[in-house]
């Protein structure tokens, strides 16, 4: 009964951790990593044991480098200036507090506030917005791949190794 029910909290916290990876107020790479740990549990950790749960841990840190980076990354392509970068580093961490909008158009909002502040052309601030948000979507992507990657691991791991 009890692995029965650790296998059912696993599916409840990967499922719901990854609406996280597109629902901001979720934190889906902790969900979806103590989904896996809960899986690995119910099998005695026998399959995935606590080096594979420390690279998935490594897998699920760097989904959250992926979020704060990015758009940083995509306003430096876009020729903006040192304080536009710290303006859509910025803008994503505040955006977190204000939902869907607020993940979308923060980073956009902190590379233009950024750009503006430092050279004052509106021209090359909506550059740095633009920059920053296609960043923002590379980073979504990032977090998508990293979360799959981690699914794909485990179940190697847990069902196709144990196979062979």
């Amino acid at each position: 009964m009890e692995t029965t029910l650790l296998w059912i909290l696993a599916a409840v916290l990967v499922v719901i951790g990854l609406l996280g990876v597109i629902l901001p107020a979720l934190p889906g790479a902790p969900l979806v990593l103590a989904g896996l740990v809960a899986a690995a549990a119910a099998d005695g950790f026998v399959y995935v044991g606590p080096w594979a749960l420390v690279g998935l841990g490594v897998l699920a840190a760097l989904s959250y480098a992926a979020d704060f980076v990015a758009g940083a990354f995509g306003a430096q392509k876009f020729g903006a200036s040192k304080r536009a970068i710290s303006g859509a580093v910025l803008g994503a961490l505040v955006g977190l507090f204000f939902g869907i909008p607020g993940v979308l158009l923060g980073p956009f909002v902190g590379a233009v506030l950024g750009e503006m502040s430092q050279h004052g052309d509106l021209r090359k601030a909506g550059r740095a917005g633009l920059g920053a948000t296609l960043g923002l979507a590379l980073g979504a992507a990032a977090k998508v791949s990293l979360m799959f990657a981690m699914l794909a691991i485990f179940a190697t791991l847990r069902w196709i190794l144990p196979a062979v």
